[in-house]
């Protein structure tokens, strides 16, 4: 690993750090804290557990605290499957990179756990959500009700699984989810060349940009591995419906309409469509859009980080940094690197901000540096299984380019 490009200060080593990071996590037994997980809390329950409102302000009064409320409030730990298909998919690039066997018998072992935390139910196919209750101004999901991005995170995984082993048995939990994504979720628009699916199988009527182009994409690749082929024009609409809400400036609104959502041009989501998009592209080697791609880094690159690497909250705001948002630069801007982008030196800058500002040597990371204090705890699916994926996606980069 000896491109100038990547961070190589004895401090900042990627193995060393990616190592802690695992450990630690596998200290706690993969189960932490989560950013919307208040109303797991039995106090809160019992008191505002019973109409939207209440809800509402009980997970951001938890979310926002300077300190974790959590454990006074006999919050408990639990498995989140999206944090564990994170840690999987990151296990699998050190895989890629270094050919340690350890690395896929640790991804291959969340893989089972994940089947075992498939959500109950009578959903059409595999499927997963998280483990506590979820109010948001669109909807209430009661705990366990699977959802459509946890869903693609966890196919991910599978999908990612496939190309190292070649294991038939993984492709066959992906074809499983699709029935779920195509069957249970709620449709919001039906057209001949643009679908856009709910969030939720539960009435809903609020279009989230990120949904669909994640369906959409592992929808593509499942096709391209031969697998329900049927589906390729699916995923063609799903899309081209995102791809068309992109501003003439380069960026998503968190919804369509914008105004459905206090949320605007916000860090982490734009790097989930970006890299979806590219996914879909890559399976379907059709680029048609791939200057929109191009178009969208730039946006996520000069508005949505600060000079010094920086995650900006939204591209109007500056604080929080959060932990999730730097992760999830380092993941887009690395993957952009791999595949041929001038954006290797960014990514390394984001990781260097990131280790300095937010890593405890223990192995962890914080959750959020506000402009005067640094909340100081760990949520392990946001910030410990983010910084693992994104991290293990800049060590496959620097390890090859070396």
């Amino acid at each position: 690993m000896s491109d100038s490009s990547c961070i190589m200060a004895d401090d900042m080593d990627l193995d060393s750090i990616l190592e802690r990071v695992w450990k630690w996590s596998e200290s706690q037994g993969f189960k932490g804290y989560n950013k919307h997980d208040a109303l797991n809390s039995p106090i809160l329950k019992a008191l505002v557990g019973w109409s939207k409102w209440p809800r509402i302000c009980a997970i951001q009064a938890v979310m926002r605290a300077p300190v974790n409320l959590r454990p006074l409030l006999l919050v408990p730990k639990t498995y989140n499957p999206k944090g564990l298909a994170l840690f999987a998919m990151g296990s699998l690039d050190r895989y890629r990179a270094t050919g340690e066997p350890r690395h896929l018998e640790r991804a291959e072992r969340l893989l089972g756990l994940l089947m075992e935390l498939s959500s109950p139910g009578q959903w059409s196919g595999n499927s997963w959500g998280y483990h506590y209750p979820w109010q948001d101004l669109g909807f209430y999901a009661p705990p366990n009700t699977p959802n459509a991005v946890v869903t693609a995170f966890v196919c991910e995984a599978f999908l990612d699984a496939y190309r190292v082993t070649r294991k038939e048995s993984y492709l066959e939990v992906v074809e499983s989810a699709s029935q779920f994504f195509l069957n249970d979720l709620t449709v919001l628009l039906d057209e001949p060349e643009r679908l856009c699916l709910g969030y939720m199988p539960l009435p809903m009527t609020m279009r989230v940009m990120d949904v669909s182009i994640l369906v959409g994409a592992v929808l593509a690749q499942l096709v391209s591995f031969g697998r329900r082929p049927e589906l390729k024009k699916t995923a063609y609409r799903l899309v081209n419906y995102v791809v068309e809400q992109q501003t003439e400036y380069g960026a998503w609104f968190y919804t369509d309409p914008p105004h459905d959502s206090p949320i605007r041009h916000d860090n982490y989501h734009t790097g989930f469509i970006l890299d979806a998009l590219w996914r879909y592209m890559e399976a379907t080697n059709d680029w048609r859009w791939k200057r929109a791609y191009e178009k969208g880094l730039d946006f996520y690159a000069k508005k949505l980080f600060n000079s010094d690497g920086a995650p900006r909250w939204m591209s109007d705001k500056d604080y929080p940094h959060d932990v999730h948002g730097a992760a999830q630069g380092i993941l887009t801007f690395s993957n952009a690197a791999i595949c041929g982008y001038d954006y290797a030196k960014l990514a390394g800058k984001i990781y260097a901000w990131s280790v300095a500002n937010m890593y405890n040597h223990e192995g962890r990371f914080y959750y959020q540096k506000g402009m005067y204090r640094t909340k100081r705890f760990t949520l392990l699916r946001w910030c410990n299984a983010w910084m693992f994926r994104g991290i293990s996606k800049y060590f496959t980069f620097c390890f090859n380019s070396g």
